[in-house]
């Protein structure tokens, strides 16, 4: 798909970038926020892009907002973590609670491992980039994504295992 316009790009990814960046911040009016300065942040530096592929560029800018808004809120207040809370009303009222019930297991899940990990299985598991566009997103190297997303899905599983003894 040959994206030519920062419309055509708004469009096309904004619902992924919203998600990606909700996923990250736990906020959704931090999240839109967030989205807005991105996608202005693309608007400056568009022209001058020249990759083919503008979706791991995009969530590098949102990469590097969140970043950027996280040291300006590491100066202010803390927030509480809350995760997916939004219904998808294209299900039955029975599939959306279960569906919710799911996203917000998974989301007190990923809050219980280091930031760094959690935003590797975000890129990798839930929005499907490669290993290598998620390490350029999170501006790491190559072996230390897949040390990451070892570490993280292997206390996934030890904290899944330690729900299910009890």
């Amino acid at each position: 798909m040959k994206l030519n316009s920062l419309e055509s790009i708004y469009q096309h990814y904004v619902k992924d970038v919203y998600r990606y960046l909700y996923s990250l911040s736990y906020d959704h009016h931090t999240a839109e926020d967030l989205v807005q300065e991105t996608f202005y942040r693309a608007y400056l530096y568009l022209e001058d892009w020249k990759e083919e592929r503008i979706k791991p560029w995009l969530f590098r800018v949102a990469h590097n907002a969140y970043v950027d808004y996280q040291r300006k809120a590491s100066r202010s207040t803390v927030k509480e973590a809350v995760f997916f809370e939004q219904v998808v009303d294209r299900d039955t009222p029975e599939n959306t609670l279960l569906q919710q019930e799911v996203r917000h297991e998974i989301g007190q899940m990923l809050t219980a491992i280091p930031e760094n990990q959690r935003q590797a299985i975000i890129l990798v598991d839930f929005h499907q980039f490669t290993y290598q566009e998620a390490a350029d997103i999170m501006g790491i190297t190559l072996s230390h994504i897949k040390i990451l997303l070892f570490r993280a899905r292997q206390r996934l599983r030890d904290m899944k295992r330690k729900e299910e003894t009890l």
